[in-house]
């Protein structure tokens, strides 16, 4: 599926559920990599993206939490991922509930 069609889905996904979202950084439409930046009621954020698994497969795992002491540094690392990527989507989803959210659109069960 490309990308932007993915981002797409996941920003109405959020809204659906009470939350919204935006793209803070497009990326490549069609095969990108994207990131995706969830956070619960304007708590502290976590970063989910796919990683490969050892049977080959791709699953959408946190690869950074923001910290309370330093909010700084999360965004210096999604800083550093743009730049490093010119093809990555970085998306921010302000949801209600953020373990409803990855279990029902990131883990579909």
């Amino acid at each position: 599926m490309p990308a932007r069609v993915e981002v797409s889905g996941f920003l109405r996904a959020a809204e659906a559920q009470g939350g919204f979202g935006m793209v803070l950084r497009k990326g490549e439409p069609d095969a990108g990599t994207i990131l995706l930046v969830i956070v619960e009621k304007q708590e502290l954020a976590v970063l989910y993206e796919r990683l490969p698994q050892l049977d080959g497969s791709r699953k959408w795992s946190i690869s950074k939490r923001q910290v309370i002491d330093n909010k700084q540094e999360f965004e210096d690392y999604l800083t550093r991922r743009g730049s490093q990527d010119p093809d990555v989507w970085i998306v921010e989803l302000t949801v209600v509930e953020s373990e409803r959210f990855v279990r029902d659109c990131l883990l579909g069960t």
